[in-house]
């Protein structure tokens, strides 16, 4: 596995600076941002696809510094009931499908997204529960005449444009926010449809990651992973449970608070997850992504860097052991 970074957090500094900062703290790989709720200050998908010119300047930037793009984050919601932000979602993502082709990268990493509860709504409706029995009929509604449809028709574009793995951050809010729902999606639509696993998503809703890591990888489904964590707050929790709507930065009164590597959980937890990305085959990229309030971006990334260098298996899984 390969030591990366989504670049979000470092979008005041120039693609090349941030390559050269990087990559001088032992980076091999970065995740960048192509539009939607993910900025992006380090691909300009539009520009880019324009000019030809600034297309191979920035293709050259990237092996100078010996990095690689794991993949392109395109945030979005596609299939939402706000017809303008479902528009500029399904473009930038078309886009990010677009420039992956030019890159040379088969991985999109982006949400499922959300629609509204019937063909009138204006806003996205997220179901929690299963009754009263309205809500049955909202996942039916979002499952079967929209989600599905859309991804199908998606999956086709991205295919043309050579990404295989549209990789989905399981992230409540939207229809696929565990594996279950992940894996249903990915049986509706094809094997094009996997995971950005993201334990911070998962470790609130009391999902155990390894597990999880388990569940996705035997369907062959673990496209990508985000190195982030979450610590929950065991006096609030115990109070209020784990549906938090008080903002991120009131967080002393949350249930949990998302975290720089360590500062969430222990070694113990990261080392059980990693090995159970070596015992399912994943061989790809661990993503930092920074959304540490604790902390400044550099200060942030710098010590989850340090934490992760101590737990990544680097090289692949052996195909035999000496002693047995």
């Amino acid at each position: 596995m390969k030591l990366g970074v989504l670049t979000v957090p470092l979008s005041s500094m120039s693609v090349e600076d941030m390559l050269k900062y990087l990559s001088g703290l032992g980076v091999e790989a970065v995740e960048i941002g192509a539009g939607g709720y993910t900025n992006d200050a380090h691909s300009k998908p539009e520009e880019l696809l324009a000019d030809k010119s600034k297309l191979e300047a920035y293709k050259k930037l990237f092996p100078k510094y010996n990095m690689i793009i794991s993949a392109l984050s395109v945030h979005g919601n596609g299939v939402s009931p706000d017809r303008d932000f479902a528009k500029m979602s399904n473009e930038k993502f078309e886009n990010a499908c677009r420039l992956a082709n030019e890159l040379e990268i088969d991985t999109v990493i982006t949400f499922s997204g959300c629609p509204g509860g019937c063909p009138e709504d204006k806003t996205p409706n997220w179901v929690t529960c299963p009754w009263p029995d309205d809500f049955l009929k909202i996942l039916d509604y979002q499952w079967n005449d929209v989600l599905i449809p859309y991804w199908q028709k998606e999956a086709e574009l991205a295919k043309k444009y050579g990404v295989k793995k549209i990789a989905f951050e399981m992230h409540p809010g939207f229809c696929v926010y565990n594996p279950e729902t992940l894996l249903k999606l990915r049986n509706a639509v094809g094997d094009c449809i996997g995971a950005n696993f993201d334990p911070s998503h998962l470790i609130w809703q009391g999902i155990d990651p390894a597990a999880a890591i388990r569940e996705i990888g035997l369907a062959g489904a673990m496209f990508h992973f985000h190195a982030k964590d979450t610590k929950i707050d065991k006096y609030n929790t115990a109070v209020n449970g784990v549906l938090d709507t008080k903002h991120y930065g009131d967080e002393l009164h949350r249930s949990w608070v998302f975290r720089s590597l360590g500062y969430g959980n222990d070694y113990a937890v990261w080392k059980e997850m990693v090995s159970m990305l070596q015992l399912v085959g994943y061989n790809h990229v661990m993503s930092i992504e920074h959304e540490d309030s604790y902390m400044t971006s550099k200060e942030g990334l710098e010590k989850a860097i340090s934490f992760l260098r101590s737990v990544i298996i680097s090289e692949p899984k052996p195909n035999g052991m000496f002693w047995a």
